[in-house]
Order: structure tokens, then sequence, then C-alpha cells
């Protein structure tokens, strides 16, 4: 056989020296960060001294020199200075559109008296257009004198031309004035809706509290936000996260119009967060995601639709949690059942047939056990591993139930900062010895479940590392109690930085791609200014977030003037 001629090998040959000089050259950097003391939350690599991006990805993560053999000509290098990084941290429960919302809205929180509400309200009217509906958030009574639940008479006397909408703190009550109440049809006669109830006066007038499902007699009068509104209103929730050092949430309850606006978002490059957004309660939304299917990193990682939120009853601030037993502080109340045990089940069976997760708020003992035994009837009659259900806020629990959650497989998904808001009452809510069935999250760890933390924001500050804080010393701001409240409690520093990072990205079905700093994941990261591993529990508060990285690019920098 003739062999061929040389010149005729000489492409291939060529060909297989480019191929090999290709392979030995690594790929290069867009960025390098070094000066910084790095906390992967990646077991195999805790502590690194510096990270490179390509694109929106983490390309190597470790060693200062090893970073640096990936330099290129366009590459950036960022020296932090001593500055601390972790990854980007993801809040397990915030809704977005509400936070939103409240930016523009007459803020109610931390207010001392009803008195104080009143002259917001009424400040605020002064600025609107006559005839226009006021609207308020974060109102508590039990941060006034005596605790008791306000009347609208105050308000309409003062405000006696305005429909006015104040939410409480935890979103479960509204109290409006006579004008709303009259704009929306509710009169003496009208009933406690199922799940739902409306205070009276001893007259049987409605006072002007509606807890829970009353609530929609109320606000289904208001107008809708416009789309500019609601599009103005996502963007500063966003930025807002941004700021604080959120990179990703977990967005429970989003009707059809807040899932649309976030696609358009996210497909323009809009949503510089990662949105884990958990459709609605609703037949016609979840037929038709459900027929859809799981929908995950869509739009390169911004996206996730794959989860149903439902409720099992209400919030404890406002006796709408659905306890065992009377209300240690109202013996002829036991709280509130959004939704019927039946409910829980039949959604649960749809979404496990659809392949979708189910993320459910319970507060009470009752609420929790409702939804525990709903999942374990729907996991019976179709079995499926690795569903990764939850029950969001697990606030109260009976010492019986706390190893269901491990026997299920379901996750319970906390508010840390919620224990330190609700300490100064909740022990006259539920009596001495059923506090110690809550927010018990030492407890539910040594079973061996993990806890993804959040803010529930905004009920919560959206700051992350009020739960941080919360988390490892059980006290609040002004770091009271002495020794923390219930410290058997406490998180560890290292399961209080996973709960906001790999936790999350676990609860969301989400750890291939976020939730440490390991090569091959997005490029997530904050830069603080210290070290909340390592500096005293009473400064972690004032740690400041320096930049926040989505993807490789910033979305937030601290000017001069706040560094």
């Amino acid at each position: 056989m003739s062999q061929r001629p040389r010149w005729l090998l000489l492409p291939s040959l060529v060909l297989l020296t480019a191929l090999r000089v290709s392979a030995q050259q690594p790929r290069r950097a867009d960025l390098i960060v070094t000066g910084a003391r790095i906390y992967t939350v990646d077991p195999t690599h805790p502590i690194a001294q510096a990270l490179a991006v390509r694109g929106t990805r983490l390309l190597f993560v470790g060693s200062v020199t090893e970073a640096m053999a990936l330099k290129g000509p366009a590459t950036r290098v960022l020296d932090l200075h001593g500055a601390t990084v972790i990854p980007g941290m993801t809040d397990a429960h915030a809704h977005l559109i509400e936070l939103g919302k409240t930016l523009t809205r007459v803020d109610l929180r931390g207010i001392a008296s009803y008195a104080e509400v009143v002259a917001r309200v009424v400040a605020r009217a002064k600025t609107m257009a006559p005839g226009s509906w006021v609207y308020g958030w974060g109102w508590d009574q039990n941060r006034w004198a005596g605790q008791h639940f306000p009347t609208h008479g105050a308000l309409t006397a003062a405000v006696p031309d305005h429909p006015v909408v104040l939410n409480r703190i935890d979103g479960h009550a509204v109290l409006a004035n006579a004008r709303a109440m009259q704009l929306a049809g509710i009169t003496r006669t009208t009933p406690d809706p199922p799940g739902g109830k409306i205070l009276r006066d001893p007259g049987g007038d409605p006072s002007g509290v509606f807890v829970d499902n009353a609530e929609d007699l109320v606000t289904r009068a208001e107008p809708p936000l416009s789309a500019a509104e609601l599009h103005e209103a996502v963007h500063a929730a966003v930025t807002e996260c941004n700021r604080w050092g959120l990179t990703g949430i977990h967005d429970p309850g989003v009707g059809r119009r807040g899932l649309e606006l976030y696609e358009t978002l996210a497909r323009s490059g809009a949503l510089t967060l990662r949105d884990y957004a958990m459709i609605a309660d609703d037949s016609a939304l979840e037929a038709s995601y459900f027929a859809k299917g799981p929908q995950s990193a869509l739009y390169d990682g911004h996206l996730w639709i794959r989860a149903v939120k439902l409720y099992a009853d209400g919030a404890l601030g406002s006796r709408g949690a659905a306890l065992l037993a009377p209300y240690s502080d109202d013996p002829g109340n036991s709280g509130l059942l959004v939704s019927t045990p039946e409910h829980l089940r039949a959604v649960a069976v749809q979404a496990l047939r659809a392949g979708f997760q189910v993320a459910t708020h319970a507060i009470g003992d009752r609420g929790n056990r409702n939804v525990l035994d709903a999942y374990e009837a729907a996991l019976k009659e179709v079995p499926t591993a690795d569903h990764r259900f939850r029950i969001e806020h697990t606030q109260v629990l009976d010492p019986t139930d706390i190893p269901r959650f491990a026997e299920l497989g379901v996750i319970p998904s906390m508010q840390a900062v919620h224990a330190t808001s609700d300490m100064p009452w909740a022990t006259d809510r539920l009596g001495p010895t059923r506090v110690l069935g809550a927010y018990a999250w030492r407890s539910l760890l040594n079973t061996g479940v993990i806890i993804p933390n959040g803010s529930d924001f905004p009920v919560e500050r959206v700051n992350p590392l009020y739960s941080f804080h919360a988390a490892i010393t059980r006290q609040d701001e002004r770091d009271s109690p002495a020794g923390g409240w219930h410290p058997e409690q406490r998180m560890t520093h290292e399961e209080a930085l996973r709960s906001m990072t790999i936790w999350p990205a676990y609860a969301g079905f989400q750890e291939k791609d976020l939730g440490s700093l390991t090569a091959g994941k997005y490029a997530d990261f904050v830069v603080l200014d210290r070290d909340i591993m390592t500096v005293p529990d009473a400064d972690i508060l004032h740690a400041r977030v320096l930049a926040t990285y989505v993807g490789g690019k910033a979305v937030y920098e601290a000017s001069e003037a706040q560094q």
C-alpha cells in the first residue's frame, strides 16, 4: 500500500497541535478577586484567598497564586484590602411585590401608640388628591399601652373622606376606616368568612379590624396597581434587596400578574435577583402552571417557577395562628384555619403528580400538625422521593411533631428574626410550657433537618444580618435579653451562614448552581466590611455591605461615604 503524501498530513498535524495547545491553555478569567477572607460554604474548601469569574460563573476558588494564573490581558483584578466575602445571601421567605408597595406607603413600624398611627395617616392624606386611597403598613398593637386592637373611630374622625387601609405588621390583619368599609360594602350584617374574623364593637358593628381571610372583604375594593406602578414597585424592591447583600429570594404566593412581570424583567436582564417564585393558591393558576411542569433556572438562573404556596392558619401576633389549645391570653380563642386540611392534602397530591414542591404557611401547633398530616397523606397517595415539601414559619410545634419533619423529609423554613420580634409577648400568647416548642431551631436541627432562614419582609427588615444575628444570639438589635431568649435553641455561626446560603439553595432545588462559592456555580457573592464569623456578636449588625455581585457583575456598590 502506498503512503499518503506528507503534504496531505500537514492540515491534520496543524489541527492536532492547535488542539493540544488549546487544551494546555487555561481559560482566562474576566474577574479575579483577592485581598479578602472568603467563606465559601463549600466543605471541601471552607476558606479561600481568591476567586476567579468567567462570564456569570465561578471559574476557580482557592489561593491567590492559582487564581492569578488565570489572569489574561483583559482580566480585571479586584483587591478588597482585607474585606470579607461570603456567598450571595438568599432570603428563603420574602415578599418582593409587597416590599415594593410598602416603600411608598405610610410607615407605621415601631410606633408606640394608635394616636401616632392616626397622626401619620393624617399627614400623608394632606398630600394626596381628595378621595384617593391611603395605605399604610406596620402597626402592631402589642407595642401600645394595653395591647388592644384599635377601632376605626379615631381614624375615621381624622380622615373621613379618604378610604384608609392599614396593614398590621404581620400582614394577617388590616385596619380600615369607615369610608373604606363603605366602598367595600361592609355592614354589621356582613358575616365572617371561613378562615377569617371581623372584629366587632359591643353593639355588633365592625370595629375596623379584619383578620386573615376577612382582609379580602376590604382589599377587594381597592383599585389595582397599574402596570407601571407594579413595575416601579418591583424595581424598587429589587434595588433594596441588592443593597443589603441579597442575591436571591424565595417569593411565596405570587399571582399571575407578578409572575408575568418577573418573566419580563428577567428576560430583559432587569431582575438582578434570583427569584424562586411560588405560585399563589388559586385553582386556575395552579392548573395552568402544573400543566407546564416545573420551570427551573429561567433566563440564566434568574427565575424558578416550580412551587406552590398554601396557607394553613394565621399569625400569632393577631391571634390567628391555629393552636391545639386556646390562647393563654385569650381563652375563648384557638385561632383560625385559613385552609381546610382536605384542601391542603388535595393540592399536595396535585403538586406531587405535576412535579411541584409545596410550601405551606403554618404558625400554630395545630396549623403545623394539619400540614404534616396533609403531607403524610399525600405522600402515601403519591409516593415521591426528594419532594422537598416545606412548612413556612414553623413557629409553634407540639414536641411530638418535631421528629416528623425528618421522618417525612419536610423542610422547616423559618425566620430567626421572628423570635426576637415576638419574644416580648410570645409567652403571654402561649404560656410558659407551650412556648418551649416555639422558634425551636436547635430541637429541629438535632433531628437532622436543615433550616433555610429568611425575614418574611416586609414583615421584618430586609437586612438579612438581622436573622443571622438572631439565629446565633436569640437577642434583638439591642442585644437583649442578656444571654439570649431560650438560648438553648441557638444556631452556631456556621449553621447560621448555611441557613442563608446553601440551605435555601437546597430548599429551592438550586444547590448545583447556588449557595456556595464553588467553581462552576454562579458567581454570586457579597463583600462585607467586617468578618461576621469572628467579630463580637454585638458588632454583627454594624456590618456594612460594600458590594453585591450577581453573576459576576456588581449590582450594588456602596459609595465612598458609606464605606
